[in-house]
């Protein structure tokens, strides 16, 4: 059948078309590992897979299986252009990627209208909660949608930071580790698009909740409520931001000495001082998490009353945890401090003494009566834990089914008369191997041993029914078949899990270590089960007394009874679930109900409980069409780039994929339709070139003889064409590869010349057009100007005769002629210069306008000089501007100083002392002057640097700032009407920091005074005395300084203790 024109098989399942990127096999390996010349070499496996991680090709296939490698690192490969490069294309046409699979489950799910499902599975840290997002993702965007199927895509999406806070933990394998199996359904409506989903969820590891090894953490929300709620919420919740005030967060909880050695005492294993403490994680920011959370639960549908309860419930675990217990003297057991206690009441809605009873004394129910029985110390902590799991456990399930809820298709929805297809996703525990391993990776490793006797089946039940359909002899594969193990965990009344359980229910004393003396009892003989006491001398050093071994299909694990019936029985107090029960949390009221309580049948145990639902999950997926996502880790320091051979190959033996190669090169390692085989192969012989007009199979037959295929190499079923080895594959794609010159060149030879007779054709037709076209124009052309010709010239005679008239219909042509012969004249005769007076004379009918237009010219001239002027010289002319108004016929020099520039200063920075810079700091200095300042008594000269800032001057003696003048403080500048350069600067007498009036004398005082002016805003303030001038000196006293002309300057003391300044005469000529 086909499919938007690409080959499907009669099952919809989209099939190989390999040879895109066989020509790159030398450099990074076979795109499918069917196609490896040496199938049976695991390091032949690896080494290929390692090409591939080495060149960024993180996805192999083996067959429909795809090999997904983590890389540690961002690829730009999953963009929305990547995800339509994949849509609608054939599974093996382009390279393989997470996308091809997504595509292909889908579009066999339209095409058959049967249920798909994707198997996502290994090792913790391999990226199959990654996978199972982009795999989402790709649906989200590719698939048809309308409103209601875009809310539906993002709550889809919108489900995995929701379900990864809750039960995502950091472990010593992985930042991000999925602590629980997860199958999602996502249904789709007749048209392909999203419109519904149902989440299961499998064996959440409670335990966690209350310990973690030394390097992990607790679950990610406690963490994301503590970092990123605000202080409010924080607040109401009773909890502090620093998680290591929590003991269920912290490393060593709160336990006196006395207390452990009780508790070691009595044989008691006690992992308490192993708490993770590993609070803050560098690939995660909890902040930002939280933020992405509260989003989520918003898209989901939560409001915000169930959110609040949802919060309540997370923070009353924590105040569980550091709710601690004493002894009395006869053994009873007490709670030593009351508040967190208090606020788990509150936060729960229930009776803080009745919680605090139903912690430290257990009810026994008899036929006659009830019995209360107070806890030891190790019973009231145990019960403790076994609350906090329980209800954090439980709120687990009822997140998941309020997310279901939101999930659910509509009834407002179009349904048809079948029952919508679905795609599922198993996102669910890898094989695992710690070193301790316990009850959780005993469910977790028989969970894959499950998967892969289905996968081995499902895989051998495909391969089966596509030779019985094409006709093709089927050979019995031979593969390790591990039902012996399955048995040996799940089979009724014999199994582990059965004697677990009957230890579990057992009256009288029971323990970890009588539960393996039955296993050693029952299968003392069984190949794949040993312990310490059935192993070898050799095997005793490398297992403890409390461990048993199982032979697993992927290797040997060593299992740790310590803890296996407490975790079996999973079970609270009957006290406990009554106060729950009378919870006034919706979510807790709704998880524990009073049925529960009433009800005298013994609860199921965890084991059975998990093995009944991965036995359902089975038959769920059983009927479905599987495709599998094969997750490998290639490192366990996280690490991009690097492959780690020996925990790759460790992997490759527990997923199965060596079997599952064997399995897929037991018969023809490659088959292909007639039709595909023939259209891509036929280049290679003459008879089926270019074009083959008989049956299909009659020309695929003529094409394999004429290409020398042995018998023995290939088999021809009923629609395809089955090859056996790789390398028969590989002879003909090579051929085909030197063939292509020659054909490019057949091709090419053929294309040009009918290309160029084509062209001729076209240029002949086209000219001829052309020709004819052009002819007629240009007559018409011809024409038409004549015509406009005729009526111009009498337009313009008729307007020659009535110029003198006013404008009118008569003369408009010639006197709108006149003024625009006018104007373009003038514009090509614009003066060029503001000093250019000459205008080009206009006709009477333009006097006015001329005139008007010729001062907007000047104006438009004078403008486009003053912006030609440069900042600094238009800077200069200012300071010019402010000098003439200043000393213009007020001093004698003024004329002198007119041709000469102004400089920006007078000292430059390196010729001021470093500390003097120093002590102004950040004031800058704007203008230098050399100066002599004159004392007030006995007028001594001494030099000084007069320096300028925004808000003050100071005068510097060397390395020392001797006079500081702030500008709000000075009163006034005096110069004398002379030639001279005495500038008398005016200090308020009430200033008792000044002592009188400053006395200058400056080389350039009229730069000076300007600048000073300028700066300190005193243009007002200037003042020329064209005789003498007064100048205030030290205590009140009064100076004077006269000016008298000479013959050369000369500054001394004078009669009457006056300054006596004489001023040369100055030739103005």
């Amino acid at each position: 059948m086909r499919y938007q024109g690409r080959e499907v098989d009669i099952e919809g399942r989209v099939r190989l078309v390999m040879e895109s990127t066989l020509t790159a096999r030398d450099r990074v390996g076979v795109q499918d590992f069917v196609l490896l010349e040496n199938h049976n070499s695991e390091a032949a496996f690896i080494e290929n897979l390692r090409r591939r991680f080495r060149e960024n090709l993180i996805y192999t296939y083996i067959g429909s299986v795809l090999v997904s490698v983590n890389p540690y690192k961002d690829l730009e490969i999953y963009s929305k252009p990547q995800m339509e490069r994949y849509r609608g294309v054939s599974f093996y046409e382009i390279s393989p990627h997470i996308y091809a699979v997504s595509d292909n489950t889908y579009r066999a799910m339209r095409t058959t209208w049967r249920d798909q499902c994707i198997f996502i599975s290994g090792e913790s840290g391999s990226g199959k909660t990654e996978a199972s997002k982009k795999i989402l993702l790709y649906y989200a965007v590719t698939c048809p949608t309308h409103d209601h199927m875009t809310t539906v895509g993002d709550r889809l999406l919108q489900s995995n930071p929701i379900l990864e806070a809750f039960g995502n933990a950091k472990t010593l394998k992985n930042d991000n580790s999925s602590r629980f199996g997860k199958y999602m359904d996502v249904q789709f409506d007749f048209k392909g698009a999203p419109v519904g989903g149902h989440i299961l969820n499998y064996l959440l590891e409670k335990s966690r909740v209350v310990h973690q090894n030394h390097g992990e953490r607790n679950f990610h929300i406690f963490y994301q409520l503590l970092d990123g709620g605000d202080s409010d919420l924080l607040q109401m919740l009773h909890l502090e931001r620093n998680p290591q005030n929590y003991q269920y967060l912290v490393k060593v909880r709160s336990l006196t000495a006395l207390h452990l050695f009780k508790l070691r005492s009595r044989g008691v294993i006690l992992n308490l001082l192993d708490q993770g403490s590993c609070s803050k994680v560098s690939s995660i920011s909890d902040k930002n998490n939280w933020k992405v959370v509260m989003n989520a639960l918003l898209v989901i549908g939560f409001n915000e009353e169930d959110m609040q309860n949802l919060l309540n419930i997370i923070a009353s675990v924590l105040h569980l945890g550091n709710t601690q217990f004493g002894e009395g003297e006869e053994g009873e057991t007490h709670i030593t401090n009351e508040t967190p206690i208090a606020n788990v009441a509150k936060l729960l809605g229930v009776n803080a003494s009745a919680l605090g009873e139903a912690l430290t004394h257990k009810k026994l129910t008899t036929k006659e009566e009830e019995v209360i029985i107070p806890l030891n110390f190790e019973q009231a902590v145990a019960a403790r834990d076994a609350l906090a799991k329980a209800v954090y456990g439980r709120t687990f399930t009822w997140l998941v089914e309020k997310i279901n809820q939101s999930l659910a298709l509509k009834d407002d929805m179009d349904h048809s008369n079948k029952a919508f297809p679905v795609i599922g996703l198993l996102d669910i525990y890898g094989f695992e191997v710690l070193q301790n391993n316990s009850f959780e990776q005993f469910c977790i490793n028989y969970c894959s041993e499950k998967l892969q006797q289905l996968f081995i089946e499902l895989t051998l039940r495909s391969e089966q029914e596509e030779y019985t359909t094409e006709g093709i002899a089927w050979e019995m594969v031979q593969y390790f078949d591990n039902k012996i193990i399955c048995d040996l965990i799940e089979e009724k009344h014999k199994g582990i899990i059965s004697i677990l359980d009957e230890e579990c229910m057992r009256p009288g004393e029971t323990s970890d270590a009588s539960f393996l003396e039955k296993l050693e009892d029952t299968f003392g003989s069984h190949p794949h089960f040993v312990t310490h006491k059935l192993a070898n001398g050799k095997t005793r050093k490398v297992m403890s007394r409390e461990e048993f071994r199982l032979l697993h299909y992927a290797g040997e694990v060593n299992y740790n009874v310590n803890g296996f019936l407490d975790k079996n029985n999973d079970s609270m107090n009957r006290n406990l679930k009554e106060v729950m029960c009378q919870s006034g949390n919706p979510i807790i009221s709704h998880c524990f109900s009073r049925e529960e309580v009433t009800d005298q049948k013994r609860p199921q145990m965890a084991a059975t409980h998990f093995k009944n639902s991965l036995l359902k999950l089975l038959e769920i997926l059983m009927t479905k069409e599987p495709s599998y996502v094969r997750c490998v880790k290639p490192n366990d320091a996280k690490q991009p780039g690097h492959f780690d051979e020996v925990l790759v190959r460790h992997q490759v033996r527990y997923l199965g994929l060596m079997e599952n190669l064997r399995v897929r090169r037991a018969g023809f390692a490659y088959r292909r339709s007639f039709e595909a085989f023939l259209q891509r192969y036929k280049p290679l012989c003459p008879e089926t070139w270019p074009k083959w007009d008989g049956r299909l199979e009659d020309g695929v037959a003529t094409l394999v003889n004429h290409l020398g295929y042995q018998p023995e190499e290939y088999k021809l079923g009923r629609s395809k064409i089955f090859i056996r080895l790789p390398k028969t594959l590989f002879l003909t794609e090579d051929a085909l590869q030197a063939k292509k010159p020659e054909i490019a060149l057949t091709l090419q030879t053929s294309w040009r010349g009918y290309r160029e007779r084509a062209k001729y054709k076209r240029i002949r037709h086209a000219i001829i057009v052309i020709q004819s076209a052009w002819r007629g124009m240009k007559g018409r052309r011809r024409a038409k100007r004549r015509r406009r010709a005729a009526d111009l010239i009498r337009r313009f005679i008729k307007g020659f005769i009535y110029r003198h008239e006013d404008y009118c219909p008569e003369n408009e042509y010639f006197l709108d002629h006149v003024r625009y012969s006018f104007l373009m004249k003038l514009s090509k005769n614009l003066p060029t210069s503001v000093l250019d007076k000459s205008w080009l004379a206009s006709p009477p009918s333009l006097t006015e306008a001329s005139e008007h237009l010729r001062k907007l010219n000047m104006r438009n001239m004078v403008q486009k000089y003053c912006n030609r002027i440069q900042s600094e010289w238009k800077n200069q002319m200012t300071q010019k501007v402010v000098a003439s108004e200043l000393f213009k016929d007020q001093k004698d020099n003024y004329p002198q100083s007119v041709g000469r520039l102004f400089l920006d200063t007078r000292i430059e920075r390196e010729q001021i002392n470093l500390k003097v810079l120093q002590t102004l700091d950040s004031d800058k200095v704007l203008y230098g002057v050399p100066v002599t300042k004159y004392d007030r008594r006995g007028f001594k000269p001494r030099p000084r640097q007069l320096l300028l800032s925004n808000t003050f001057a100071v005068l510097v003696d060397r390395t020392k700032i001797k006079q500081r003048i702030d500008y709000a403080a000075l009163g006034g500048i005096s110069v004398s009407s002379l030639s001279d350069g005495m500038v008398v600067l005016h200090m308020p007498p009430e200033d008792k920091k000044q002592k009188g009036d400053v006395l200058l004398h400056c080389n350039h005082v009229i730069e000076l005074v300007t600048k000073l002016a300028l700066i300190a805003r005193m243009l007002n303030y200037i003042n020329i005395k064209p005789g003498s001038i007064r100048y205030a000196g030290a205590r009140g006293h009064e100076g004077i300084i006269d000016f008298i002309r000479g013959s050369e300057l000369k500054v001394a003391k004078g009669k009457r203790g006056h300054l006596l300044v004489t001023v040369p005469r100055i030739n103005n000529t």
